[in-house]
Parts: structure tokens; sequence; C-alpha cells
């Protein structure tokens, strides 16, 4: 039997605002018991099975109560533009919104706002600035000096990504509820809640269509031909910080919410729209409310749907100097208007088909199997609760690899890309205001997408071609006296903060100059996985240029060690305190962006011979960074100052492991020869290899003093995959879902109820990687190495993996069984854009076959 508590309207209205507020100031861990005690809900819950329309694959989640803290419990939804977090509620439903624009800050709240920069006049200053630092460090014994503070600028009005409040649908009824579930598809990207009360059940849908830039929720009856009457409204209640807006009746069916974010700000607006087709929908203004207040009621109706759409008057394509960096669009009233209308013209039905068939012929071109059983019988929350490190759930964890690809799809198909909690956020100003950091986090973000042929890249392109890029030509000129390409730093936001952001002695975080080299590393990825020529022509191969250029200028000769090679100084490896010259993270990163641009010109019809002889030039004098340091480890700064008991929660200076190639395709011809102690070395393959597996070991599983992260944990179970090492891999991965996975599966930065995405995101590249891999290499012409089933976990025994793309344009299909390769089967695409290449498929330490890449080639492999 279930006891379910009902709340009057006024009660529930209240303690919304409780729940909200203590949600932002408690650990999670124990919100759920102190809402519980206050009244917010009480349930006994013996459901004995997942609800009958849950997917028999199992591929979901799903509950027995509503949700009551945002973090843990909500289940996400969205489309790229806006997202919604939905608690379950049955007479009242508090569905929580975003808008992927909704900042604070920037040009909007601060015309003179610019982008965390120096103003012109300082540049020859700043300069001169510059080469003091350079030269102190070279000159200082340790190779380090103390600060940089003098170049770096503060973040002022630097704003947060912001909540854009609550939708509260209220139902007239008050009997008691009973056979009470709420499950989130992932087969059809819905959210659903159905529970009876009294002798009525009812069924709540939720879904984020990206065909119609639109959120939509239905509500129906199955066994009652008549609604009670249905109440639509708004409120900010939780989101301290946000201005109260103007919520009037825009017609007799649709409420307008609008307002600015701050005052001055940016301006927003939600259209909500009530749609019964027989009943009555009305539109009411609250007397007396100030500022003005207005509900819709729904009465008569045997169902009833609100379709809501949001948007800002922010436009990156204004983030130039033509346009001032004003970053400043049109309103968005006129465009929310035909959004709606066209939204309105379909059927429920034909909405929810259009939804669901858009969203599958996104996610369904790959499908993995891990030889799970579906667990129908115990809820989502209930499964994780009972996990344990190195025991395992391959069916937990297989839904896992699901949820993160849906996580991505969800937030990454807008105008912008999936920032550090991927689309959604509770607050006012949220926890590193929901940015973009790009030392790890934006980038783990996208590990799975190419490999998993996930086609979500394009908004993240744009958005460092029209936030970074223009802004970032001038820092690269004034900060680092560069005339050529763009840089940013270690933080950014939508405004086109590029320069290097002072916040005490912040260099450990904001002295990242190789942020726009990581994510050059994204962009080479998605052509060599796609051959899209066209694109690489107009998109990629510029961007990659413009930071291959900069990186051209800003190495310099290493006077410390004075050995001849080129170095990049002053630098801080990612998040660590010391500021020194050669760190082994840039100096990988950027002979990896070298190599890009000899391997790319070519398609690029580029016949600027004179850059690329100047990179190929610069390649071949510049330190490779990697280096083995006095126990045996490799080393993070070219200074031998690594302490083997470090555990920082980074691993910056195993990039090149994963998921980079410069250790996990070490060549000894291409990097190997370097002055060690004044005497000419050449490590081997294996040197390299093992001094990487004793810095990965010192580092730890990731629950260091600075931190108890998720992608931290995440990051090294690749790492070790990539090692080929099945056993730390699987102790790893684990690890991290046992101690960073809430009930409603966000990962966690710490026990206090931080959520992060990277985590959700980065956990299916993980995955990916313990099962196929083929990294990049430094030439295109040498043959691109494929290893199958390189660290397959012993619980992984059988599975399957259809629809994997590896480089080349190539797709791959194979499955396996008790722990044995049975089938694998590769075909390359038929346009290959003349970028056929040589393959080498491994397994088991051996060749199981070669293969030359032409156009429409395919083999299938089925002896080993």
């Amino acid at each position: 039997m279930e006891v379910f508590q009902i709340l009057g309207k006024s009660l529930s209205a209240h303690l919304l605002q409780v729940s909200t507020t203590l949600h932002g100031i408690l650990p999670y861990s124990i919100q759920g018991p102190l809402l519980s005690a206050l009244g917010i809900v009480t349930y006994v819950s013996l459901i004995p099975s997942a609800p009958p329309s849950f997917p028999s694959s199992g591929n979901g989640l799903w509950y027995t109560a509503p949700g009551t803290i945002w973090v843990q419990e909500f289940l996400p939804i969205g489309n790229g533009y806006l997202g919604a977090m939905l608690p379950g509620g049955t007479n009242q439903e508090a569905t929580q919104l975003n808008i992927e624009s909704l900042w604070s800050g920037g040009p909007f709240q601060d015309p003179s706002y610019n982008g965390g920069n120096h103003l012109p006049y300082k540049q020859s200053k700043i300069a001169a600035k510059m080469q003091n630092i350079r030269e102190a460090i070279f000159s200082s014994p340790t190779g380090t000096i103390d600060n940089i503070d003098e170049i770096m600028t503060p973040g002022d009005t630097y704003g947060s990504y912001a909540s854009a409040g609550y939708l509260i649908a209220t139902l007239d009824s008050t009997s008691s509820v009973s056979k009470y579930a709420r499950w989130l598809d992932l087969d059809e990207a819905v959210s659903r809640t159905t529970w009876s009360d009294g002798s009525t059940t009812f069924l709540r849908e939720s879904f984020c269509s990206h065909p119609l830039q639109a959120c939509v929720q239905y509500l129906n009856s199955t066994t009652s031909h008549v609604l009670p009457a249905v109440t639509y409204a708004y409120t900010i209640a939780g989101v301290d910080g946000l201005p109260a807006p103007n919520v009037t009746c825009l017609d007799d069916r649709t409420l307008s919410i609008r307002n600015y974010v701050s005052i001055p700000g940016m301006l927003y607006e939600i259209l909500a729209q009530a749609q019964a087709p027989s009943g009555l929908v009305s539109c009411s203004a609250v007397s007396g409310a100030s500022p003005p207040n207005a509900t819709l009621t729904v009465l008569g109706a045997s169902e009833t749907w609100i379709s809501w759409v949001g948007g800002t008057n922010y436009d990156m394509a204004a983030g130039n100097a033509a346009a001032d960096y004003s970053f400043q669009g049109p309103d968005p009233h006129n465009n929310l208007v035909a959004l709606l209308s066209s939204a309105n013209r379909t059927s429920y039905a034909e909405m929810l088909n259009g939804h669901i068939k858009d969203y599958t012929s996104l996610v369904s071109p790959f499908s993995l199997s891990l030889g799970q059983t579906p667990d129908l019988n115990t809820p989502t929350d209930q499964i994780l609760a009972r996990y344990r490190t190195s025991v395992g759930d391959t069916y937990l964890e297989w839904l896992l690899f699901n949820y993160g690809r849906y996580l991505l799809a969800s937030s990454a198909r807008g105008a912008l890309p999936a920032n550090l909690q991927g689309l959604w956020a509770d607050g006012y100003s949220n926890p590193w205001s929901a940015d973009y950091h790009s030392n790890i986090n934006i980038q783990m973000n996208y590990w799975a997408a190419e490999m998993s042929n996930l086609d979500v890249t394009q908004s993240l392109f744009d958005y460092i071609e029209n936030t970074w890029g223009p802004r970032g030509a001038y820092t690269a000129q004034v900060l680092y006296n560069i005339s050529e390409g763009f840089v940013t730093h270690g933080e950014m936001n939508i405004f086109g903060h590029t320069g290097m952001k002072l916040g005490g002695n912040s260099a450990q975080w904001a002295n990242y100059p190789e942020s726009n080299a990581w994510m050059m590393i994204h962009a080479w990825d998605h052509f060599d996985h796609t051959n899209d020529v066209q694109w690489w022509k107009t998109q990629g191969w510029p961007l990659v240029k413009a930071v291959a250029s900069f990186h051209v200028e800003k190495l310099i000769e290493d006077l410390h060690f004075n050995d001849s090679t080129l170095v990049t100084a002053p630098c801080n490896s990612p998040e660590q305190v010391p500021i020194t010259l050669g760190c082994a993270h840039a100096q990988q990163l950027i002979w990896q962006l070298f190599n890009i641009i000899e391997n790319g010109f070519e398609a690029a019809g580029d016949t600027d011979t004179a850059f690329l002889d100047a990179v190929i030039s610069k390649r071949q004098q510049m330190d490779k960074g990697l280096r083995i340091g006095r126990w045996g480890q490799l080393q993070e700064w070219k200074v031998d100052m690594d302490m083997p008991d470090d555990t920082h929660r980074h691993l910056s200076h195993l990039i090149g492991l994963y998921p980079g190639y410069a250790i996990a395709s070490y060549s000894p011809e291409l990097q190997g020869g370097l002055i060690v102690n004044g005497t000419f070395t050449r490590y081997t393959k294996e040197q390299i290899l093992n001094a990487a597996e004793t810095s990965l070991f010192h580092r730890g599983i990731g629950r260091g003093p600075d931190a108890d992260a998720g992608w931290e944990k995440v990051w090294r179970a690749a790492a070790w995959a990539q090692l080929a090492n099945e056993t730390e891999f699987y102790k790893e991965l684990t690890h991290t879902i046992e101690r960073n996975f809430a009930p409603n599966l966000f990962s966690m930065y710490s026990s206090d109820g931080i959520f992060q995405i990277d985590a959700n995101l980065g956990y299916p590249a993980a995955v990916l990687n313990a099962l196929l891999q083929a990294p990049d290499i430094a030439n295109i012409n040498v043959p691109l190495q494929v290893t199958l089933l390189p660290a397959l976990p012993l619980t992984w025994s059988t599975g399957e993996m259809k629809g994997a793309r590896i480089r080349g344009g190539i797709t791959l299909d194979f499955a396996w069984d008790d722990g044995r390769l049975t089938t694998a089967t590769f075909t390359v695409d038929q346009n290959v854009a003349g970028r056929e290449r040589d393959v080498i498929v491994n397994y088991g330490g051996r060749v199981i076959a070669q293969f030359r890449s032409n156009g429409g080639y395919s083999q299938t492999v089925s002896s080993f």
C-alpha cells in the first residue's frame, strides 16, 4: 500500500520555496530526509516492477516517488535550445526551465565589458612584463616563479548561466494517490509520470522537441472522460536573484513571461500556450499583482497540453568588432511567436511522434550491448544504492552509457554547446557559472561523440568561431604581442571572455593559452572521422590554421636548459601551482596541433606553403613534452619536480595517453631525440608507456585532498583502458559510479551535491576505450592501428557494438562472446575524399586483418 500526503495549493507553493532554498544550502545527502520531515512528500511504495510502458530493454530510469531535490532526483529533458527538470509531481508539477543563452553579466550588464582583456594602450607595457616574466623563469634556479598577476585581469561581470524559473501545473484533485511511477524513456527521450487518484488514473508526458524548438507537457486520464480543472502558472521561487518578470496574457491561451535576467541585463521571454481540443482554455490576470501576473486555466477537457518556447536577445554572431562585441540580437518575441505557432499547428500525437522520430534518427545509428540483463523489478535509485566498486552491475553500466549519450544529444543541438552542466541549472548563479571550462570539462563533454556516431558538434565549432575567435585575436595581440590567430584561456562564458582571469594567485586556473589547441584536436577528430571536406575547408581548417598561427609565434627558445628547443613560457600544467616552462601538457598538445596542419593541409586546398613550412620547422625544433623523471614517472614539467604523492585531479601530462596520442602512438623516430642531463637520449615506446603507467598509478583513484570529482575518475578509467589494464579500468569506472552518481544518475563533483555533467558525458568515452581503440597518428601515411577489446572486463563477457565510427570514415560492427571476439565488419564510406589510408586491426596481441580504406570497401573478420 502507498501513502501520499496531498498538499494544499498555498502550502505547496511555500514548500516549493523551502525545498529550492534548502537544496541550495545543504548537502544533498541530508536534504531528502529533512524535506520529508517537513511534509513535502511521504511515500511508502510496494510497486513490484517497472511501469507497463517502460522500455522492455530496460533503457530508461524509473522511480516510485516524486523527486524533491533538484540535483539528485529531478529528471532532465532538453533539445539544446531549451531544457527542463522534472520532479514527477502528481496534482502539482513544478517544472524547472532553462534557456540555453540565458546568462547574467557580459556587455548586457556592463557596456564596458571587454572580455577580461587589457586596454589597447597597455600592449607595449604588457609585452615588456611578459618578457620579464620569461627571463625570470629562465634565470630561476628552479625554473619557476611565484605569480604572473601583473599580466592578468579581473573577471568583472563575467556572469553566470541562469535558471529561467518554474512552470507550475496544478490539477484540481485532492484524493489519495496510489500506483505511482515516473520514468525517463531513453529510447524516446520522453519523461512520463503515472498515478491513480481515487478511481482515476492519470498520465503526464513531457519532452523537448528539437525540430519544433519547443517543450511540451501533456496530461490525460486513461479512465475518465473529463479531467479536473488544470491551471498553469509561472514562478521564480527558489531562483534567488532573478528579477520577477511580467507574466501577462498574450491571448486567451498563452502566457507571456518576460523580463531581464538582471537590471540592466539580457532580455528573455517565454511563451507558454495551452491546448485542450475538447475543453475550454482561458487566461486570467491576477488581480493586484505587481509586477503583473497571470495564469491559464483548462476546464472540461479530456486531455490538455502546454507547449513552451523561450529565447533571449543574445546573438553570438554579434560578438565581433563590427558589432562592437555587443552580442546583442533582436528582441526574441517575434521569433518565439512564430515558433509557437508552428509547434501548435499539429496534433499532440504528431508532435510526439515527430520528436521521437528525430531523436531516434540521431542516436540509433550506433548501439552497444554489454550482455546486460535489465532489472525491471528494482527502481533506478535502488539499483544505484546497492552498487559496489569492482563488483559492478552490467545493466547499470550499460544504462549509464546510454544516459550519457542522451544527455549530450539533449544539450548540444542548440546554438550553444553543452556547458559545465550540459543545459540544466537551477540557480541564478551556478557553480563555476555553469560555463565552459576548457582545460578538461568542455573537451570531456564531447569525447564520445565521434566514435559513437552522434552528430552534435556543430554548435561547438560555431561557438568557438564566434565567441573565441574574434576577441581571442585581440587577446593574442594585446596580451602576447602576436598578430596572428587567436587565443583563449581556462574559463569561457558566452561573451568572448578570452582574457586571463585574475582572482588571487589564479595562474593555475587561468594561465592556459593551450585551450584553443585542445579544441582544435576536436576539430581534426571531426574531420578525420567524417571526411567532410566541405566543412573542413569552410570552418574546420580556418579555425585550426588560426590557432596554429598563434602557437607558431608563441613558442620561444628554452634559455633555462639551453638545449636549443622551443617551449612555452610562462606555463601552468592545468590547475597545478608551478609557473614554469615547457609544461608537458602544452608541449604535447602543440605538437599534435602542428601534425594536424601537415595532415590536413592538402584536403583544405590551402596553398600557403610558407605557413606549412614554418609549422613543420617549429615542430622539429620544439620540445615534445616527453621526459622520464627521477622516480620513473613521465614528467609533468620539463623541470623534474613531480612528487610521487601528488594525487592531483588532472592528468594533464598524460593527455597524450588519452584522449590524445603523443604517448599512445609514440614514435621514437619522430619524438624520441632529446637532451637529458647533457646526454642525447631516445626513449623507446615501452619506456614512455611504462613511465605513463607509473605516473597514472601515483595519481591515485581520483579522491585526493583537492577534489573527489566524477570526471577525474572517468579520465583515469579511460587512461587505464588505453594501457590495456582491464582490472584498473573496471575498478576506476565502477568506483566512479559508486562514488559520484546521484539517484537520477547525474554526476556529482563532490558529496556536497554540486552537479557537473562532464563525468556523465565522459563515461561513454571511457567505456568505448575499453572496447575499441583507434588513436590518431602523427602522419596520415602511417597505418592506423585499430585494437578490439583491449581492456574487456570479465563482467562484460558477451556483447556487441554496431555503428561505431573510426578515423578514415570507417564504420565498425563487432561482437564478442565468452570474452572472445567472434566477428568484426569494417565498412568504408563511399566517398573518402581522396584520404585513403592503411588500416591494421589488432586483437589479443596480434594482427587479425589489414586493408586499404578505399571508398566502399567492406571486410568481415570471423576467424581469430
